[in-house]
């Protein structure tokens, strides 16, 4: 488009409508045609009625530049002033850490207050497991996942061992990417079964496509259980799992061993382990200890101090340790301990021995009840007695009358 310019008007003006030098230094040179050289080359804009000026590219994408300019300003304001609340710069530098860290800064508070395994309680200011397991309000296994975490770091040098921490001590730790390397965690589709699948997958951080593409196959799964001890692992523990809400196969687990000889004495020595740390453990919870004849008595600080070391050193146990050999190290310990207590207190001794007396005349008058032939006849009786039968009863009425004796002896004082 050409407009027509009067001599007058391209007159250079003087004067108060001079043009500064800065803006006649920006303005573009004009060719004989009246256009820039820019505007020669670039393609020419559809005409609008009444609008004769374009705002130019470069100005219409510079505009989106203000508003961070402004939050820039305002950053720099906000750390000019350099006022922070402290409950803020707290949760920005605790942040900071476990970005940089992960689990390692938890463990690093267990490693400096839990002490070590066998460790007596009267050599440092650290406490057990379980007693930081209370303070925290999670359970003692939870404490001891990052203790063994910590431990197997230490082992390969990555951090500093245990007695070298003091409570309340700070370190450099390790990346947190390295964390993952020791730390241990103790349980897609349209269909219910799938989204079952997909739920679990997601709890556990991993893709529910490959939990899908294993539950598709179960003969792989059964091959990699088979040939692999690391697979089946993870095949008991996820059936443990799944026990407490799968009546079903519970019982059907209980019947395999049940039907198996090998199972059954592995289960029968469990339950024996289970019930000599159950009694340790007791002594370390309760404050008391029950005597060999029964009794419930206080236990003394060295006994309890002797079965919570016990107790340290068979947590530190990886889970697939046996754990058999040292609980019966500890409930014989532990038993020595207070047959010791029971002896050294004469007032316990003789509570100890009345209480095995009545104990033994308890289970001889349950079983003398047994001796009757109220459901024989007299026709039977001949076939059913034999001659060793009357001379162990005769032998048994000597031994009590025997008893009785002493007993009336002691009791007249004569």
């Amino acid at each position: 488009m050409t407009v027509a310019i009067d001599a007058s008007e391209a007159a250079a003006p003087t004067g108060d409508d001079a043009v500064p030098p800065q803006a006649a230094e920006s303005t573009p040179a004009v060719d004989a045609h009246g256009s820039t050289p820019d505007e020669e080359r670039a393609e020419p804009a559809p005409e609008e009625p009444g609008n004769f000026w374009q705002p130019p590219a470069d100005a219409t994408a510079a505009a989106p530049e203000k508003p961070e300019a402004a939050a820039e300003a305002e950053e720099a304001e906000e750390d000019a002033s350099g006022e922070v609340p402290e409950s803020i710069a707290r949760d920005a530098h605790e942040f900071g850490v476990y970005a940089r860290t992960g689990g390692w800064a938890f463990a690093l508070k267990v490693a400096r207050s839990v002490r070590p395994g066998g460790q007596p309680a009267g050599e440092t200011t650290k406490v057990s497991a379980r007693r930081f397991a209370g303070l925290a309000g999670c359970s003692a296994d939870r404490v001891m996942r990052f203790y063994k975490a910590w431990d197997r770091a230490a082992d390969d040098g990555v951090v500093p061992q245990f007695e070298s921490l003091a409570p309340g001590a700070d370190i450099d730790l390790p990346d947190a990417d390295v964390w993952l390397s020791y730390y241990v965690s103790r349980s897609s589709g349209a269909s219910v079964r799938g989204q079952a699948i997909t739920e679990a997958a997601e709890a556990e951080g991993i893709r529910p496509t490959k939990a899908l593409e294993v539950a598709e196959n179960p003969t792989a799964l059964r091959a990699a259980i088979l040939a692999d001890p690391g697979t089946a692992e993870a095949a008991r523990k996820a059936l443990m799992d799944r026990l407490g809400e799968d009546p079903v196969l519970r019982t059907g687990m209980a019947r395999d061993i049940v039907r198996t000889d090998d199972l059954k004495k592995a289960v029968a020595e469990e339950s024996k382990t289970g019930g000599q740390l159950d009694y340790v453990r007791k002594i370390v919870e309760e404050g008391q200890v029950k005597t060999p004849a029964g009794q419930k008595i206080e236990a003394p600080r060295s006994l309890r101090e002797e079965a919570e070391r016990h107790l340290s050193l068979i947590d530190e146990l990886d889970e697939d340790e046996e754990t058999g050999e040292w609980a019966q190290e500890a409930y014989d310990s532990v038993r020595t301990l207070v047959a010791e207590t029971v002896e050294k207190d004469p007032e316990l001794r003789v509570q100890e021995r009345r209480a095995k007396f009545y104990s033994s005349l308890q289970k001889a008058t349950k079983a003398f009840e047994e001796l009757t032939f109220d459901d024989v006849d007299g026709e039977e009786m001949d076939t059913i007695v034999e001659d060793d039968m009357l001379q162990r009863l005769e032998e048994l009425q000597q031994a009590i009358s025997t008893c009785i004796s002493a007993l009336q002896k002691a009791k007249t004082g004569s």
